[in-house]
């Protein structure tokens, strides 16, 4: 049986993002993300509802997040889905994140609550990673599978927006 294994999360920054570097000189990036979603109870009434999700992006992908996104910052993340497990102190953890293959930056003014006071561009890049169908980029397997090496930056080549709405 084929698999899928796609997720498509537009949502807002929880926390500064910190840029950092493996010993291969790779860049890597572990982002918050808030998603929030509405819907009705058993009542009739809206109720607002917020998953917050891991998510990390790597090589050029995090660097543009690194020196775009702070907290409360709008952005668009497509990757896939990937559980981590470990041991601590004698008991199996695990917990489910975004490996992140392409970021979207959204909104034009800077964070909530921060005044919007860290924009270093007029004109920042509008998309990070994949090309211009949405495809991520240096994939071999044909597949949706990326590596901590892909990314780069490829802009909005194909005309037109990314997002359907």
């Amino acid at each position: 049986m084929a698999s899928f294994n796609r997720v498509i999360l537009v949502g807002n920054v929880t926390r500064d993002p910190e840029l950092r570097y493996i010993p291969s000189g790779t860049a890597v990036i572990d982002l918050g993300l808030a998603v929030n979603d509405r819907r009705k109870n058993q009542q009739g009434e809206w109720v607002e509802e917020t998953t917050f999700v891991d998510v990390t992006l790597w090589g050029r992908t995090a660097e543009v997040a690194g020196e775009y996104l702070q907290r409360g910052s709008p952005v668009l993340i497509e990757g896939r889905l990937k559980l981590d497990q470990w041991e601590q102190d004698g008991q199996k953890r695990s917990k489910l994140k975004v490996i992140g293959d392409r970021m979207q930056l959204l909104g034009g003014g800077g964070g909530s609550g921060s005044g919007g006071g860290n924009q270093r561009r007029s004109q920042p890049p509008r998309q990070q990673g994949g090309d211009q169908y949405g495809a991520p980029s240096g994939d071999a397997g044909g597949g949706y599978g990326g590596s901590p090496d892909d990314g780069g930056y490829s802009g909005n080549e194909g005309g037109g927006d990314d997002i359907p709405f």
